[in-house]
């Protein structure tokens, strides 16, 4: 009962919906069941499936990001036009990609922090002036033309392994970022940024610095636009319109993992899913002979979906908990035994050992 319970709440039914999507798409295209195949679409999705993780660490702290699409697209430009032929200027480039993504982040982070702004205004502020700049470089037009050894990034691999064939790296970067952001979900920062979006005042009330959490939230989720740009300049060439509209694609992602919009509450390898999700079922509808502009409306559809049955989940269940009794008036509350006396930190700032597991 409780497995049942689990596939049909939002952070479950994410891997029921993949699960059906691709056998679908099995079906439909039986070789794409073939193990090469099967990576060479993990290799499509893995620039999605990164954003959507840096998304995930700024949602779940009750932020947005709207500048990670024109960030890919002004990384894309600056690897294109810097590295040119020269394969001694990867390293540095990459480099310099890196410290730029970082920035972008931290300005983002800081300014919606520190200054009070809504997030949503910075990033669109901050997607805004990235684009303005790439369109004032190019002149709208594609540019530049990196060496061959900065493209392997993304279109090369390992070859020749049995069953699979061809290892992508694009898939062995997706792996080794997902990783590390799972290591980050259980380190104190993952934990801060999760109780802020939670209880954003009681994180203030523990003494926690919640804006150096959020702006690193934001750091993050720059970065991780800069590590799809990277893999992008492989297989989708040097062109302006890269990256376009990646930060709705993420937001999508998140939000069919069954992170609440608001903060709080998610599974970073729900989003990732959910990245999956998407282009699986944007497979599906090219197999069936739906046409491409139908992607965005498609697009638009789920979010209303995913965030509807996220929110009547929830509510659901808060309704079938235990209710609490009301204290006599004039008296104190007395706590249930066992409980913490203290109860304006959110769970995830509670003490190791004490800490209490909130479902999605």
């Amino acid at each position: 009962m409780n497995a049942v319970r689990t596939l049909l709440s939002p952070r479950g039914a994410v891997f029921l919906l993949l699960v059906v999507l691709l056998a679908a798409v099995m079906i439909l295209n039986p070789n794409f069941a073939d193990p090469g195949q099967l990576m060479r679409f993990i290799q499509r999705v893995a620039p999605i499936a990164i954003v959507a993780i840096g998304q995930y660490f700024v949602i779940v702290a009750g932020e947005f990001d709207l500048s990670q699409g024109s960030l890919i697209t002004a990384q894309v430009i600056v690897a294109g036009n810097l590295v040119g032929q020269d394969d001694a200027r990867t390293i540095p480039v990459l480099a310099l990609m890196l410290v730029f993504g970082a920035l972008i982040g931290l300005v983002n982070g800081l300014i919606t922090t520190l200054l009070k702004v809504p997030s949503f205004i910075v990033t669109l502020g901050m997607m805004l002036a990235l684009l303005g700049g790439v369109m004032w470089w190019t002149g709208g037009a594609a540019t530049g033309n990196p060496a061959d050894s900065f493209r392997q990034i993304g279109r090369g691999g390992i070859r020749d392994i049995p069953v699979i064939d061809f290892l992508p790296w694009a898939v062995l970067i997706l792996a080794g970022w997902l990783a590390l952001a799972i290591w980050i979900t259980k380190r104190p920062l993952g934990k801060l940024v999760i109780a802020r979006g939670d209880n954003a005042r009681a994180v203030d009330y523990a003494g926690a610095r919640e804006w150096w959490g959020t702006t690193r939230a934001f750091t993050i989720s720059s970065l991780s636009a800069t590590v799809a740009g990277v893999l992008l300049v492989g297989y989708a060439g040097v062109h302006p319109s890269v990256g376009r509209g990646y930060e709705f694609i993420a937001i999508t992602a998140v939000v069919l993992g069954g992170v609440v919009l608001g903060g709080g509450r998610g599974w970073i390898v729900a989003a990732v899913a959910g990245a999956f999700v998407l282009e699986a079922l944007f497979l599906l509808l090219n197999i069936a002979g739906v046409p491409s502009s139908l992607r965005d409306a498609v697009q638009g559809v789920i979010i209303i979906a995913a965030v509807a049955y996220s929110g009547v989940a929830f509510r659901a269940r808060r309704r079938g908990g235990a209710p609490t009794a009301s204290p006599d008036p004039g008296k104190e509350p007395v706590a249930p035994v066992g409980a913490s006396v203290h109860q304006s930190a959110p769970p995830a700032l509670a003490p190791e050992g004490t800490r209490e597991t909130r479902g999605d």
